[in-house]
């Protein structure tokens, strides 16, 4: 194991962090990323100013511009990419000599907008029957870069595959836990970020702590009844990457999402917001991607729907609140 080669496919924080944190583990790790500018200022400055700033990269891992220097002759590729920009990637990737027989992992939340699918299902679309694995959870960058504790979930259809990356990983400081729920976790992950521009929302509009459990729990109550739909086990979405993702990335100042919801409903619109973002917040391709499943598989998904008319229909934030608490009475 600790002769591993390991490459991580994007140099935004999550993937920074993890190429940190795998050097730290004694592994040779190559870090891409997809512009040669910004990767020439990181390979000399050894900090991620854009994504990752006050965090040191260790002279120890290699930096490059160049695909053809980071995937042949791997023995872990690791998908850190946006979502959007996943098949792209992975275009690339097969036409080069890369190697058949390495593990992949991906990192990346999403569900890609159009086709509707999950990473995974995308990867295995591009690449063909690879060994693969996902990797999920509540796991904020730069809070995993200064080694404060967190859990993870690993989650593969191979048993044996999924306990061999979760050694790969684990640390004192990062525990991981495997799963074979591959849809309930890449679900969890990806449809969480809904949630949190709704609680941006909330906090943007001035409301509080009572507003924001009303979100939480009922967000995941629609999160889990799509997953389900789609084959994912409920349990799942009660653990790690389910609701330990949904809590953090809904109260944390750090998160992506609900800074995204909370400009929202302070009056500024998606477009002034996102024109001022240097990393991407998965929740605004996502609601897209969430609304039109919710509408395939015919699941209520009243928060969805409210979040989706917010950043597409110009719907007022007000009166989407006003619409999902005079809905039709119900029980729980």
């Amino acid at each position: 194991m600790k002769g591993l080669n390991i490459t991580v496919l994007g140099d935004g924080g999550w993937g920074t962090t993890l190429a940190i944190l795998l050097h730290r583990r004694g592994f040779k790790v190559n870090l891409w990323g997809a512009f040669p500018d910004y990767v020439s200022y990181l390979d000399k400055k050894r900090i991620n100013t854009k994504f990752l700033p006050q965090i040191k990269i260790p002279y120890g891992i290699e930096i490059t511009p160049d695909l053809n220097e980071a995937v042949p002759d791997k023995d872990l590729i690791i998908f850190a990419v946006p979502s959007q920009h996943l098949r792209k990637i992975l275009k690339k990737v097969k036409q080069l000599d890369y190697p058949r027989g390495a593990i992949y992992l991906s990192v990346t939340k999403g569900i890609e907008m159009g086709t509707l699918k999950r990473m995974s299902e995308i990867i295995h679309e591009e690449m063909g029957n690879i060994r693969l694995a996902i990797l999920s959870g509540p796991t904020i960058a730069h809070e995993v870069a200064k080694g404060i504790p967190a859990a993870c979930v690993i989650a593969s259809y191979d048993r044996n595959l999924r306990k061999y990356l979760q050694g790969i990983f684990m640390t004192e400081r990062f525990r991981v836990y495997t799963n074979d729920d591959v849809i309930g976790v890449e679900l969890g992950g990806s449809l969480k970020n809904i949630i949190a521009i709704a609680c941006g929302i909330s906090d943007g509009l001035g409301f509080g702590t009572n507003t924001k459990a009303a979100l939480l729990s009922r967000g995941l109550a629609e999160i889990s009844r799509l997953g389900f739909t789609m084959g994912a086990k409920v349990a799942t979405f009660s653990g790690i990457s389910g609701l330990g993702d949904l809590v953090t990335t809904c109260i944390s100042p750090y998160s992506r999402n609900r800074f995204v919801g909370e400009q929202i409903g302070k009056g500024k619109s998606l477009k002034q917001i996102t024109d001022h973002m240097q990393m991407v917040a998965e929740g605004i391709a996502t609601t897209k991607s969430a609304y039109a499943l919710s509408l395939k598989y015919k699941v209520d998904m009243p928060i969805t729907k409210e979040v989706y008319a917010v950043l597409y229909k110009n719907k007022s934030p007000k009166k989407a609140v006003r619409d999902l608490m005079t809905r039709e009475k119900k029980e729980e």
